[in-house]
């Protein structure tokens, strides 16, 4: 394999430790160190892609912003009016591997892997991904979406149809998904894969005080769920709620675990201002942020666990711990229908807190439960993990195949 020539593309950076869980996990699957063309290298290195990339198992390489490049700007803004070039600015971000990203002509014999996950779910993000999965192609590229997951209402919009049959593969990771994705893409480009991340391995860090190893109940919230929630303020009053009434009616600890801290999009803002309802009582601890080995690492030492972020959620279900999703997408009903046979009383839409008792009551269920649902997930998972590590074949089958293709 030409290390130079596969690059994973859409990686927001570390500071969403998701993403950072998918480049682990992925890198971790190739024989070959993929290029990855990130958004952050700084976050990168702050975490678990430094000793990585260290160690040979990626390539860590700057994507190009404008926002500090004011003269370029201006240069390709007139370039694109000129030209009605739209891909300028794609061919620009990631020009380290467009070596003259103002022209489009030439061949460029890589494959490109497009690592977004649910990228295709928020729409300011759609007109890049269709952009750079034009520039790869039109530049003698191929394209791969991996681990995607996509809300099937929106395959019906003008352009999508034509832009992910541009991809030579799609790799949904969960079932709703890939249903959706066979009516406007031959089935012969699809393929189901579980998220690559639910090999993550896990780092175990001493724990801090409090934090009691299966007898601790794992909390995670986050920003993106409060903004999709149908009444102002009903998920934080529920998770609130919920902490009241695990230490009240049981003898558990509680642990608050972030999985972004992106300024923007902090998980530790919410559940700071819940730690700091319920520090008094010494049954909450409040963990600082980690890489994502880390955080599986605690996630994994928790009796039960309820959270937000979908990575968080795989890290506990990847360790066998009970898991209540408070969910908002597909990706969280795919994903627990593929494990349990149905999402009900596994995944709590957001959308459908309505009274401030709702996540008390979901949590009774988890807890009621939650030996069979650890017996369920002890029975799957080493088949479930194993399909995983296809995402790794799947890729590399394909650059063999597109690397041994004369090129004009």
């Amino acid at each position: 394999m030409q290390v130079d020539k596969l690059v994973l593309y859409m990686h927001a950076g570390s500071g969403n430790h998701g993403c950072e869980a998918i480049v682990n996990s992925l890198c971790h699957m190739l024989s070959n160190a993929p290029l990855v063309l990130t958004n952050s290298v700084e976050e990168d290195r702050s975490y678990s892609l430094a000793a990585m990339e260290k160690d040979g198992f990626c390539r860590l390489v700057q994507e190009q912003h404008f926002s500090r490049h004011k003269i370029a700007h201006i240069l390709y803004y007139i370039w694109r009016m000129l030209t009605k070039d739209k891909e300028s600015f794609i061919r620009y971000r990631y020009q380290k591997v467009f070596p003259c990203p103002l022209y489009r002509k030439g061949q460029v014999p890589l494959l490109a892997v497009s690592i977004g996950g649910d990228n295709y779910c928020y729409e300011v993000m759609v007109k890049d991904l269709m952009l750079a999965n034009r520039a790869f192609c039109n530049r003698g590229g191929k394209t791969i979406l991996l681990g995607c997951s996509i809300e099937p209402k929106l395959l019906k919009q003008p352009g999508w149809k034509e832009d992910l049959n541009r991809y030579t593969r799609i790799i949904a990771r969960e079932s709703i998904t890939y249903e959706a994705l066979k009516q406007v893409v031959p089935e012969e480009k699809l393929r189901l894969i579980p998220d690559p991340a639910f090999t993550l391995k896990k780092k175990e860090m001493p724990l801090p005080e409090g934090f009691v190893p299966g007898h601790t109940v794992g909390i995670n919230l986050s920003p993106m769920i409060q903004e999709n929630e149908t009444e102002a303020g009903i998920t934080m009053a529920n998770y609130q709620n919920l902490l009241e009434h695990i230490i009240r009616t049981t003898d558990r600890q509680i642990a608050l675990i972030p999985h972004v801290v992106w300024e923007r999009n902090d998980d530790r803002k919410p559940l700071d201002e819940l730690y700091q309802t319920v520090k008094e009582t010494g049954r909450v601890v409040l963990i600082e942020d980690a890489s994502c080995e880390e955080l599986k690492g605690y996630i994994a030492r928790c009796e039960m666990f309820i959270g937000a972020r979908t990575h968080a959620t795989i890290a506990a279900y990847s360790s066998l711990v009970p898991t209540l999703v408070v969910g908002y997408s597909v990706k969280a009903r795919g994903i627990a229908r593929d494990l349990f046979g149905t999402d009900e009383n596994y995944v709590l839409p957001v959308q459908q807190l309505k009274k401030k008792e709702d996540l008390i009551q979901a949590f009774e269920w988890l807890k009621a439960h939650q030996k069979e649902i650890h017996q369920r997930l002890q029975s799957v998972m080493p088949e479930y993990q194993k399909k995983a590590m296809e995402a790794g074949r799947e890729v590399e089958k394909l650059w063999e195949e597109f690397s041994s293709q004369p090129k004009i």
